[in-house]
């Protein structure tokens, strides 16, 4: 079998019998080159199957014109909707992303930064893995004066853009929630704590709890990986004994899901006997029976200003006095539905 051969602009200037000057310019839309004279190039690079060399172009101009993103699973709500909108609005830059995933997985997401960086993206965006708390892999991009912005799950103390949720107040919200709707022992089903999400939102929790005077029980509250099977082992054992706790905050949807998933199959009733809230307002929480109470973060927003603080730090990347090193914070909302509505049935027993 013949070996496919690659058509350049060569091909195309000797079909027409043009300058490959003429023929590059036409090709980029350069207002030198007449109507006519672009229709017939872009005709014939067609014809000929002609593809443009991103790579090639980028060595010379020393831009990609693309940008690397990381996130933990693509699969999430969250993060799947950030995705989308950071790579709608990098188009209207003319930017292309470049989507990887590490499946939490530290390994995964070191190899996934060496990865970008030897594709000369022009910039990279990340939520880190659960378990990210060496952050040195990501160096090469800030010694190499690489545009670096982290969101969501991102550094304490790691000089680089960070755009974030409110979890302390996300935390706290939920919790005053349950509490405003008469609930008095409250568990938390949080994240693993070498996350800063799950940090902010357990100091939420402990904060709303101090502040109405109900005590914090630590075997109240549960730091795991956030799994429908792990939201389902934590039910067997939060409800292997009486009495029931009359509320939970669980850190994600889908483990508020599965919890009421158990309550049915136990016959506890929600929202009569238990009150449950979840975190991220994913599309489902409204579908389910009874609908869920969840903290909306605002995950559109979250990816405007991601891109937002990407071009600005690009437009700026020349100037040594640019600030790169800041920490924006976007704004959390309680969604209340059925999921806490009606009054509380104290200490409830199995039907």
């Amino acid at each position: 079998m013949s070996k496919r051969t690659e058509k350049t602009i060569v091909d195309i200037a000797e079909e027409l019998k043009l300058s490959v000057s003429t023929v590059s310019r036409a090709l980029n839309d350069n207002p030198n080159i007449s109507a006519r004279t672009k229709d017939k190039v872009k005709k014939m690079a067609r014809k000929l199957g002609y593809r443009p060399n991103a790579l090639a172009a980028g060595l010379r101009n020393n831009k990609s014109k693309t940008i690397g993103l990381i996130v933990p699973r693509i699969s999430m709500f969250f993060p799947a909707t950030i995705s989308t909108i950071i790579q709608n609005k990098l188009q209207e830059y003319g930017y292309n992303l470049i989507i990887c995933q590490s499946n939490d997985s530290y390994d995964q997401e070191v190899a996934l930064v060496n990865t970008l960086y030897s594709a000369r993206v022009d910039g990279l965006v990340v939520s880190t893995t659960l378990y990210t708390t060496d952050f040195s892999h990501f160096d090469v991009f800030k010694d190499n004066n690489i545009p670096l912005i982290f969101f969501d799950r991102v550094p304490k103390d790691y000089n680089v853009k960070v755009i974030k949720g409110d979890d302390y107040v996300g935390g706290y919200t939920a919790t005053t929630h349950l509490i405003e709707r008469g609930c008095k022992d409250i568990v938390h089903i949080s994240g693993p704590l070498t996350c800063n999400l799950y940090v902010e939102r357990v100091s939420g929790y402990k904060h709303a709890l101090q502040e109405n005077k109900l005590p914090f029980k630590k075997t109240r509250v549960f730091y795991q990986e956030l799994t429908r099977d792990n939201a389902w082992q934590a039910c067997e054992k939060i409800f292997a004994q009486t009495p029931y706790p009359d509320g939970i905050f669980a850190s994600n949807d889908t483990t508020a899901i599965t919890i009421m998933e158990y309550c049915r199959k136990i016959n506890v009733r929600v929202p009569e006997d238990l009150k449950i809230v979840g975190y991220s307002n994913d599309p489902r929480t409204e579908i389910v029976t009874p609908p869920v109470t969840s903290v909306d973060q605002y995950p559109a927003m979250m990816g405007e200003r991601v891109v937002a603080a990407l071009m600005e730090l690009i437009t700026n990347q020349a100037s040594a006095t640019a600030p790169r090193y800041s920490q924006e914070i976007i704004p959390i909302q309680l969604i209340a539905r059925e999921s806490t509505a009606g009054t509380v049935k104290t200490g409830g027993k199995k039907k």
